[in-house]
């Protein structure tokens, strides 16, 4: 009896403990669904708050921009008449148009888009194609992305100072080179990101058939990415058309026709500011229909720019 002592009461013990845990997986199996329904319906009410803050913040932010749109159409109506684009700013108290101011800005936004997009692409491709190692990629994306935070301000003073206060006067070419500035940052981030997305794949097998790197990037990256990176290059086009703080500091403003490149230039942004703060209704009009046609353009460049990444994907 003594003997088998142990072994009976390490038997019982066994027993209780299987009794108890059978007796807890039972009111488990009995609370559970009660928990179950009261998670979910607590999550349900977190999501249903949720989803209204969402669509209260979509219906603020939906309300300014159709004050502001509704603000400019109200307002701009009357400047938008042919003679703002075929007649000179005029003097206080007469009619005319914007049409220096309008060439000024495409000369410029042009000219600007020209000399930046080629650098911003090459940049990016270097990011993209041949800066896997080392420290120059990682320190060039992250001064990119500095200049592509920057103030448009401080790129207009900079061109001030290493351009227009060594020339000692203020130009259509200055104002150029302070838009270039503004695109670049824009196109290399954009390159950058497009040509990262291309599969690996697609270079592996151009380099497999004897493709040149050079080659593969031209002929495979390019055609893989182009979409892309042409809607960066839209989107900084649609960028620099409203900048006035680095014209001010660089191409200043023309009241006459201008076609030379070395001497100030009328530009829609300073005209709209200038005009704006004026005491002159007629010059306060053609402000407001000078913003229109900015805003106008701005808003095609990014339907084209969506358009182009839509097909793209």
């Amino acid at each position: 009896m003594s003997a088998a002592g142990p072994p009976t009461e390490n038997r019982l013990a066994r027993e209780a403990t299987h009794a108890e845990a059978s007796g807890g997986r039972a009111d488990m199996k009995a609370g559970g669904p009660r928990r179950d329904l009261a998670l979910y319906a607590a999550r349900k009410r977190f999501n249903a708050a949720m989803m209204t803050i969402a669509g209260l913040a979509v219906l603020f932010g939906l309300f300014w921009l159709g004050w502001i749109l509704f603000t400019l159409a109200s307002e701009s109506i009357a400047a938008l008449r042919w003679s703002l684009f075929t007649q000179m700013t005029p003097p206080p108290g007469a009619d005319g148009g914007l049409a220096n101011a309008i060439v000024g800005s495409l000369l410029m936004a042009g000219l600007g888009t020209a000399i930046g997009t080629p650098v911003g692409i090459l940049a990016g491709t270097y990011l993209a194609e041949y800066g896997q190692r080392g420290w120059l990629a990682p320190a060039t994306r992250f001064i990119n992305d500095m200049l592509l935070a920057a103030p448009s301000i401080i790129i207009g003073l900079f061109v001030y100072a290493t351009y227009v206060a060594q020339a000692k006067h203020f130009s259509g070419w200055a104002g150029t080179l302070a838009l270039a500035l503004i695109v670049v940052p824009v196109v290399v981030r954009t390159t950058d990101d497009m040509l990262r997305l291309v599969p690996n794949s697609l270079r592996e097998a151009a380099v497999a058939l004897g493709c040149p790197q050079w080659k593969m990037v031209t002929m495979v990256s390019y055609r893989a990415a182009r979409a892309g990176i042409l809607t960066g290059v839209l989107l900084a086009v649609a960028r620099i058309s409203g900048e006035t703080a680095p014209l001010l500091f660089t191409a200043l403003n023309n009241q006459f026709w201008s076609l030379d490149m070395n001497k100030s230039m009328a530009n829609l942004p300073v005209v709209i500011f200038q005009f704006a703060m004026s005491p002159y209704e007629n010059w306060q009009r053609l402000a407001w229909g000078g913003a229109a046609l900015i805003t106008l353009a701005v808003l095609l460049l990014n339907i084209v720019a969506r358009t182009a990444l839509r097909r793209n994907h």
